[in-house]
């Protein structure tokens, strides 16, 4: 029983080895590809721009690669072995062969032969070796052509002058051989032109990808400031279907989309024009018909009741209409806030308003002064203290509305913005209203582009924020 088990436990321990292999590698592959996307860009423009240029770069350095791996090095080696094999057979000659006092037939033949400048000279001890230069293939070649054909000890010179190649070898009897060539005659010096002319023609062909790209990009560009001024409430000028054939029929589809809400909402507001003009009539007539009773508490209730339908039949068209027909304009919020408190100030409440940034923010006034005058009359409504705070950035207007009401549960706050809802607890929405106050307030925020949260506030009640972009 035991010779059967033990192989079984064997598999089960190698599976659960492989899959904890396999699960910490999918880990890892993972965060890999998390920290890769961190590091790219977000742009469409610069994602563009790395498809267009990372395979132009790719090709550049794989041909630049080959080239000097295949061509570049392998003239150089090969002219770098001409060369010693002509020193070799100098120095052959210098050996055996009786030479004249100056050595002027082997610098003849040098000079006229092989296009070398030679001295002979006397013994004396070979120059000091510099530092080898970090990225030179002409002294690495030569040094080991003459190391293997050679084989006697030598110095060289590739840097001393851009023009000639400088080498002394150290001869059987000290003296020392002298050797000036032409650079040219060594190394492949023409060749670094190709890689001048492949990275003129990388750069060129980068820049035009650039202009193309960035015409088509502007299209899309100008496709999303539309519909984000769209989405502000903003009046949309001069914007029209650019660039490529996908790109034109996106935007065609926002302009078509754009003009069925407008449709939507003239059509809206029309009939809620037609029946508040039906309903403000028959209320007008009855307050003349009240008018004409006389005084009693049955005449003043009908009174109260007909007053609480107009503002009942008000607030309903205000939350149809959205003062969307508002157009944008330039507003000074400290002031507005400086307002607000003082009007509030004078129903006995606490009220303190401050601002900072920038004051002129472009919003719809009388819609932004609906909202925010909607915030601080609920907030008044249910507490003493209330603390208006404006803040401006580079990006965004925030004012905050505190109060020391007795605030509302967190799991409900989301439900007062439903329209015509109200709480049965302590702090009821729009008491003795339509209960769309905060439902009003969003709107209007939202038409800007924004919205409005609730939280608890640092007054002990309630706290509303209005955020929206500038």
């Amino acid at each position: 029983m035991s010779t059967i088990e033990r192989p079984q436990s064997t598999y089960g321990g190698l599976r659960g080895l492989i899959a904890n292999f396999a699960t910490r590698f999918s880990g890892l592959g993972e965060a890999a590809g998390r920290r890769f996307n961190d590091l790219m860009p977000k742009g469409l423009y610069a994602r563009s721009l790395i498809i267009v240029i990372a395979p132009i770069v790719i090709l550049q350095s794989v041909v630049a690669y080959v080239f000097m791996e295949r061509h570049w090095q392998l003239v150089t080696h090969r002219l770098s072995a001409a060369v010693t094999q002509d020193i070799a057979a100098l120095i052959d000659i210098q050996k055996t062969y009786p030479q004249d006092r100056d050595y002027e037939t082997l610098r003849r033949i040098a000079r006229d032969r092989l296009n070398l400048m030679v001295e002979i000279l006397p013994p004396e001890p070979l120059p000091i070796s510099g530092p080898r230069p970090f990225f030179d293939v002409l002294d690495g070649a030569l040094s080991r052509e003459i190391a293997l054909q050679v084989g006697r000890p030598f110095w060289i010179d590739t840097v001393g002058n851009s023009a000639l190649v400088e080498i002394r070898i150290q001869l059987e009897d000290n003296s020392v051989m002298k050797v000036f060539a032409r650079r040219g005659m060594a190394y492949a010096s023409n060749s670094h032109i190709f890689l001048v002319w492949m990275v003129i023609a990388s750069l060129v062909l980068i820049g035009i990808a650039i202009l193309f790209l960035r015409n088509q990009i502007r299209p899309i560009q100008a496709l999303a400031a539309a519909a984000e001024d769209f989405g502000k409430g903003r009046e949309v000028v001069g914007f029209r279907p650019r660039g490529a054939s996908e790109v034109r029929a996106a935007a065609q589809a926002f302009i078509e989309m754009r003009r069925r809400i407008e449709r939507q909402i003239d059509q809206r507001t029309t009939m809620l024009a037609g029946v508040s003009h039906d309903l403000r009539t028959v209320l007008t007539r009855f307050k003349l018909e009240l008018a004409l009773l006389s005084e009693g508490p049955e005449t003043e209730a009908l009174r109260r009741d007909v007053d609480e339908m107009g503002r009942m039949v008000e607030g309903y068209l205000a939350f149809a209409r959205g003062d969307s027909g508002e157009p944008p304009a330039p507003t000074d919020m400290e002031a507005f806030l400086k307002e607000l408190a003082a009007d509030t100030e004078r129903s006995g409440h606490r009220v303190s308003a401050d601002f900072h940034g920038e004051p002129i923010v472009t919003v719809r006034p009388d819609a932004f002064r609906r909202c925010l005058a909607n915030l601080v009359g609920n907030a008044a409504r249910y507490g003493d203290a209330i603390a208006i705070v404006g803040h401006r950035d580079h990006r965004w207007l925030t004012v905050t509305v505190d109060d020391d009401g007795p605030g509302i549960p967190a799991d409900r706050r989301e439900d007062v913005f439903k329209p015509f809802l109200r709480l049965d607890d302590a702090r009821n929405v729009d008491e003795g209203g339509s209960g769309l106050g905060l439902a009003i307030a969003r709107d209007i925020a939202r038409s800007h582009g924004g919205d409005i949260t609730l939280s608890d506030s640092p007054l002990g009640g309630l706290r509303a924020t209005v955020r929206v972009p500038i």
